[in-house]
């Protein structure tokens, strides 16, 4: 068979968009964050949506992702893992687009999104203040809801949601807000520092109105060393 005549036989395969979007979560000290952009542009003009667009012709798809978070709401430096490959024929109105989502765990406090290119708004919100989004959205964030549900009891990946130095307070309530649970305060507290990943500082909570409590660090070093001895983080 020729190369034309291949072409041709090729030719329809060709007729469809590729896409990315990310899913980018954030932690306020209360409740899991989402980053989410409100589009500036039809098809769902005025649409909460996840911060995603287009793959150019001239990209990689991951290289993509990074430029296309950074378009939107102006986030630089932000690793991005690949989730799952969506394709459902009818996801996009306009015509066939499958999509692959990224998705992310951010320390929040670092990062000030920031609208840009057809993003008319880019900000954070819990789950419970998510509007109506666009596309097929909700089912890609609940996607990576349980990935991450998944994944932050079998490895100590939450923490990359803290500041540097926290509270094992603090830490209850990231991980009852991720899982959806509530844990008991003297078992919760029992177990974690049973592992020995956390590093207590010699320094408390500054300017709170209650009894500062001591500060901890998640203790790389030591959890990568055990990890290499079978060790498993199981909340």
């Amino acid at each position: 068979m020729s190369l034309e005549s291949e072409r041709q036989r090729l030719s329809p395969f060709f007729q469809f968009g590729q896409s990315v979007d990310c899913v980018v979560f954030g932690f306020d000290g209360v409740s899991l964050q989402i980053l989410v952009i409100e589009r500036g542009a039809e098809p769902f003009f005025g649409y909460e949506a996840l911060p995603g667009d287009l793959v150019r012709l001239d990209e990689d798809i991951d290289e993509a992702a990074t430029r296309i978070l950074h378009d939107l709401t102006g986030l630089n430096n932000v690793f991005l893992d690949q989730l799952k490959t969506f394709g459902r024929v009818d996801r996009h109105p306009l015509g066939r687009v499958v999509t692959t989502a990224f998705y992310s765990l951010i320390n929040q406090t670092k990062y000030n999104p920031r609208p840009a290119s057809w993003a008319v708004k880019a900000r954070w919100k819990s789950l419970s203040e998510l509007e109506e989004m666009a596309f097929d959205h909700r089912e890609l964030l609940q996607t990576a809801l349980d990935a991450l549900q998944r994944q932050v009891r079998q490895h100590p990946i939450g923490f990359e949601l803290l500041p540097e130095e926290f509270t094992l307070a603090q830490l209850q309530t990231l991980y009852e807000a991720v899982l959806n649970t509530q844990f008991d305060k003297a078992n919760f507290r029992k177990k974690i520092l049973s592992m020995e990943v956390l590093k207590a500082l010699d320094k408390t909570q500054q300017a709170v109105r209650h009894r500062p409590a001591r500060l901890y660090r998640f203790d790389t070093q030591r959890y990568t060393s055990l990890a290499k001895q079978g060790f498993l983080f199981e909340l």
